[in-house]
């Protein structure tokens, strides 16, 4: 753990405060919009693929690019001047944009509870794949000199990770209180009634949680993977704020208190990667976060 912590203690001791405010301020207004709008179920109400994927590649570029100005105009920072930084920059908030607006569907011939089910259990490894796809093309021209974007367990202490999650035990458990979290968790609530969960099957109910787990492995590989190892060779540890301030914003359906905590974890992966340039510890805390925060959903609403 106190390799973690300094890295921690490091990037805010060294990180110039005035951006460090701004970008801060920046992602608590962005949260005030979303929140005090409805901005987020405004979007999601418009059951149309150009205007999802317009009005939150609008979102994401305002949370990507303007930490990155700010950053640039305080600290004189050139890396605007580089052309390949440009065109990532642009293009960051329409891959993720695109994933988010994409539903890609099994056209099964079944009962719409059935079709349903398997549907969801498509739909993110599917993401996985499209993301990854388009990741790698990107990594192939510009960084195939590096590891594939931070997939890599070569010299990986896993203690810490584990101390982390230990951490999270109890903050998790008190959540599973909340009505607000209960309503949200399990998330297999979404696709079916609750009275119907604990009649399907186990092997139903572990399936689904694998696949909603592999959203969390796209989650990984394109923010501190792509967001940040392919953005270090311009910009260094100026690439953790951007990214945790996009990061933040896709999590705007969710709980406010899950929302505001994710720009801070964000931030805090963020660092992790940037020195030991791998996702998979990041990978290990997200994905034990999300399963227990399952777990919880699930005995929460049991009691």
């Amino acid at each position: 753990m106190k390799p973690i912590i300094g890295y921690i203690k490091r990037y805010f001791y060294e990180a110039d405060k005035r951006v460090l405010a701004i970008v801060s301020l920046l992602t608590g207004f962005l949260i005030w919009l979303n929140y005090h709008y409805k901005i987020d179920h405004w979007i999601s109400d418009h059951n149309n693929f150009l205007f999802s994927f317009f009005s939150r590649a609008i979102i994401f570029l305002i949370a990507f690019c303007i930490p990155y100005i700010v950053n640039s105009l305080l600290t004189n920072a050139r890396y605007f001047n580089k052309s390949g930084f440009v065109f990532l920059l642009f293009l960051a908030p329409l891959i993720f944009s695109l994933k988010v607006a994409l539903n890609p569907r099994l056209n099964l011939k079944s009962d719409w509870d059935t079709a349903n089910f398997w549907n969801h259990i498509f739909y993110w490894p599917a993401l996985l794949i499209i993301t990854g796809i388009i990741l790698f093309i990107i990594w192939k021209i510009s960084d195939a000199n590096h590891p594939f974007y931070g997939v890599k367990t070569k010299g990986m202490n896993w203690k810490p990770y584990w101390m982390m999650l230990l951490i999270m035990l109890p903050l998790i458990a008190a959540a599973s209180t909340q009505p607000d979290f209960l309503a949200m968790y399990p998330k297999l609530r979404l696709i079916a009634d609750v009275n119907t969960i604990d009649q399907l099957s186990w092997w139903k109910q572990l399936l689904f949680e694998l696949s909603y787990g592999s959203d969390f492995i796209t989650i990984e590989l394109f923010f501190r993977g792509f967001l940040i190892l392919a953005f270090i060779k311009w910009a260094g540890k100026d690439a953790i704020l951007p990214m945790a301030c996009y990061y933040c914003t896709i999590h705007f359906g969710k709980p406010l208190g899950e929302c505001i905590s994710s720009y801070f974890g964000g931030m805090i992966l963020g660092i992790v990667v940037y020195h030991t340039r791998s996702i998979f510890g990041g990978l290990m805390v997200h994905l034990g976060i999300a399963w227990m925060m399952e777990l919880g959903g699930y005995i929460g609403n049991a009691f």
